[in-house]
């Protein structure tokens, strides 16, 4: 299977401060690769090294294209969404108004609508929300959003940071099941950092583990879920 997402000999920093240490990773073209890790680990710096909002040395290839040098903007026109930590919503935005700026880079005004519909299948309480402002969501809705605007883009590959931070259990199943099909039917790569190591793993076909800015462990994610040292030791589950 073709690679969407092709990362080597990865460093990142933040003025001298090193987080990153030469990691490499990669996600397959349709495949959902997770990134796994204590806090501090590095995970939230790969994704921004990924949409190029942090300095990094080394190897990022999106789809045959190298993107390191490339400025976030240009990344995103590429094909990347990124759903950052925080849910990252305007809150002084309506829905609507929220979800219409993820789709800032379209000219395809029908096909911008046919995804609104869209987005209204996957997230009914966003339509009943429409016209709502943003701020005024609840944390589940906040983050459904923020999922949805980041898909107005039609991204080929989907960057989640800890989509479950702060969420109630059962709204963090449904958000991991809609990730599931939206997956499956929309074909949309995506890279996940996640701390509910035991869900993102089963939602994942490929898992990296981080410490201290280094992979330690790598290999699919039924093997390292299913490997009881692993997760006694890295997971703590």
């Amino acid at each position: 299977m073709a690679r969407i997402l092709e990362v080597r000999g990865l460093h990142a920093q933040y003025g001298p401060t090193r987080v990153l240490h030469g990691i490499d990773f990669s996600v397959e073209e349709g495949g959902i690769t997770t990134i796994l890790g204590a806090n501090g680990a590095g995970k939230t710096t790969t994704l921004r090294a990924v949409c190029g909002m942090v300095k990094t040395q080394g190897e990022i290839v999106l789809a045959g294209t190298r993107i390191e040098a490339k400025a976030t903007e240009s990344i995103v026109r590429l094909g990347v969404a990124h759903v950052p930590d925080g849910r990252g919503t305007f809150v002084n935005l309506s829905v609507e108004e929220n979800l219409r700026l993820g789709a800032y880079t379209r000219s395809d005004k029908a096909e911008v609508a046919a995804d609104f519909e869209r987005m209204f299948g996957y997230f009914p309480r966003l339509k009943e929300r429409f016209r709502q402002q943003a701020g005024l969501l609840s944390g589940g809705e906040q983050q459904m959003l923020a999922v949805s605007r980041a898909l107005m883009l039609r991204p080929r590959l989907l960057l989640l940071d800890e989509p479950s931070f702060g969420l109630a259990p059962r709204i963090v199943q449904e958000l991991f099941e809609i990730f599931r099909t939206i997956n499956k039917q929309g074909r949309v790569s995506m890279l996940l950092v996640e701390q509910n190591a035991s869900l993102a793993l089963k939602l994942a076909d490929t898992a990296y583990l981080l410490e201290t800015g280094r992979v330690v462990i790598s290999g699919t994610a039924d093997a390292i879920r299913s490997d009881e040292a692993i997760r006694r030791s890295y997971l703590g589950y």
